[in-house]
C-alpha cells in the first residue's frame, strides 16, 4: 500500500486525536513554514508533527546550528517519525501541546501548529496559544493551519497581529500567521 493511502487511513483511524483525514498540501507546508527564521542557534516548536511532512520542511529551513522540538500526542506517528527523519536537530516530543512549559524553557522563535483546535474546549486551546506566546521571542510568528476559519478570534485574542490565508487549490486550508509584538 503506497505512503499517501496509508497516511490518509491513519488520521481517518484517528480523527478526534490528529484533526485531519490526510496529511497537508505541499503548498501549506511551504506557506507556513514562511516565517520559520533561517538565524544560527533558533528554537522551533511544531505541534502536530503527524508523519512529518511540514517536519521536514522546517528542517529544510532551519540552520544547521538551530533545534526543533516536534510535539506528538499519537506514538505510532512518533515512531514513523524517527525511522523516516534521521536528523540530529529533530527532538521528537511524545506529548500533547498543553504541554509545551513542562518540555520548552528557553526562548522560542517560531511555532509551528496543525493541531485540531476544532476538538478542543475553548479553554484548552487558549492556554495553548498563550503558552506558546509567552515562550515566543519578541517579533516571532505562531503560524497555525486548520480547516477551518472558526478559531482564528482565538489567536487575535491573544497575539496583536494576526494574518489568515487560504490555499487557493485547497479552500479548505487556512493559515493563521501570528505575530507576537511586545515581550
Amino acid at each position: 500500500m503506497n505512503q499517501k493511502l496509508k497516511t490518509s487511513l491513519a488520521f481517518a483511524k484517528n480523527l478526534l486525536v490528529t484533526g485531519a483525514i490526510s496529511e497537508t498540501s505541499r503548498q501549506v507546508e511551504i506557506d507556513i513554514c514562511k516565517h520559520v527564521s533561517k538565524e544560527d542557534h533558533k528554537v522551533i516548536v511544531e505541534f502536530g508533527m503527524g508523519h512529518g511532512n511540514i517536519t521536514q520542511e522546517i528542517l529544510n529551513t532551519i540552520s544547521p546550528t538551530s533545534k526543533l522540538y516536534a510535539f506528538e500526542v499519537k506514538e505510532s506517528f512518533c515512531d514513523h517519525v524517527r525511522k523516516h527523519i534521521i536528523d540530529d536537530r529533530l527532538v521528537i516530543v511524545n506529548d500533547g501541546a498543553q504541554n509545551l512549559k513542562k518540555h520548552i524553557k528557553e526562548n522560542v522563535n517560531t511555532v509551528i501548529s496543525s493541531i485540531p483546535f476544532s476538538f478542543f474546549s475553548k479553554e484548552k486551546g487558549l492556554a495553548i496559544i498563550q503558552d506558546a506566546y509567552d515562550l515566543l521571542e519578541n517579533n516571532a510568528y505562531y503560524s497555525q493551519v486548520l480547516y477551518t476559519k472558526f478559531n482564528f478570534k482565538k489567536f487575535q485574542q491573544i497575539f496583536e497581529a494576526c494574518e489568515m490565508t487560504s490555499n487557493k487549490n485547497f479552500i479548505t486550508e487556512y493559515i493563521y500567521h501570528c505575530r507576537k509584538v511586545r515581550n
